[in-house]
């Protein structure tokens, strides 16, 4: 099952495999990487990494790994337990388990590149991210302020939406990573609009919902209160949400976010729509936190992630939880036979 609860579309109909970067080599993503492959992985994945550095980790965790090349296809069909199909770029500098340097910044970037073209060009099906730290990078001197912005970037500047599936919810965002002091400047119609479009769109078209229902998030404590809070949702939300309704889209709002995650508002909704990260994630995290998926909408390409961060401090030990990372590559390999391979 994926983490929105649809099942996986069988294997076979994939026209390409699923490339996975597993994001920071000092972090937790090669960990769950290397756990997931000697369980056995759920479709024909790829890892863009540093074999040396995989090996290194799976020895350190005592997991028997065969890290192999990627065969030819289709049909494709999982990899064997305990096999790691690898496409080898190497990092810049060996790492340790916990000890990010931002030395290998360049190599991951690369590592996304790689993926990115792959799947413009179908060499792969889809691209699922581990998990980076945004400080390390910048810390290289590269601008970046996540996979997100990174990737709508290297498509060709497409205005990506951030969606997060798990517990039963579908939550997304309007705006992402940004200092809360400028969300209340980037609440305008023009963008309100473009995201309630990609979202309405990529639910029919990437989850199968023929006529979605979607919650629409005031930015203001009470939705504003009439405007003795605040004034976005008569000036900006409001507006675009009655435009949309015409044109026969099902959305109810703005809602006051503190009352709209109740059982009875989630049951007549197939997704919220957030106006910033921190006002939807904590509702969906806490309902799923370990098994949500991270989907980026409005891409040419299909994208999935984890829904947690690096966890240094877990690197290496055998104590990380592989749940997101599973529930990611389930929800890639769906998205890609819906799209037809």
């Amino acid at each position: 099952m994926t983490a929105d609860g649809a099942k996986p579309a069988c294997e076979e109909a994939l026209t390409a495999p699923i490339a996975v970067t597993p994001g920071d080599p000092a972090g937790i993503g090669p960990d769950l990487l290397l756990f997931l492959a000697h369980a056995g992985l759920e479709g024909p994945v790829v890892a863009i990494a540093d074999p040396d550095m995989l090996a290194a980790r799976a020895r350190a965790l005592e997991l028997p790994i065969t890290l192999a090349q990627t065969p030819a296809g289709p049909p494709w069909s999982s990899p064997a337990p305990g096999t790691l199909w690898v496409h080898p770029l190497p990092l810049a500098k060996p790492c340790e388990p916990g000890v990010p340097d931002p030395t290998n910044a360049s190599s991951l970037l690369a590592a996304l590149d790689t993926a990115v073209d792959g799947c413009l060009g179908g060499s792969f099906s889809a691209l699922v991210t581990g998990p980076l730290s945004k400080a390390i990078i910048n810390e290289s001197g590269v601008p970046f302020t996540g996979h997100t912005e990174y990737l709508a970037a290297r498509c060709g500047g497409a205005h990506p939406v951030m969606l997060l599936a798990g517990g039963g919810l579908r939550v997304a965002l309007a705006t992402t990573h940004l200092p809360l002091r400028a969300v209340a400047g980037a609440i305008q119609q023009s963008r309100i609009e473009r995201v309630l479009r990609i979202l309405h769109a990529d639910l029919r078209g990437r989850f199968a919902v023929d006529a979605p229902r979607i919650a629409v998030l005031g930015l203001n404590p009470h939705a504003g209160e009439n405007g003795h809070l605040g004034d976005e949702e008569i000036t900006v939300i409001g507006p675009v949400i009655r435009r949309l309704q015409a044109e026969g889209m099902r959305l109810t709002g703005p809602l006051p976010a503190d009352t709209a995650f109740t059982p009875e508002r989630l049951a007549r909704c197939d997704a919220v729509l957030a106006m910033y990260h921190d006002q939807g994630l904590p509702v969906l995290k806490h309902a799923s936190f370990g098994l949500a998926v991270n989907v980026t909408l409005g891409l040419p390409i299909i994208r999935t992630s984890v829904d947690h961060g690096t966890a240094f401090d877990l690197a290496g030990t055998g104590r990380a939880d592989a749940g997101s990372l599973r529930a990611a590559i389930a929800s890639a390999a769906a998205m890609a036979c819906a799209a037809g391979g």
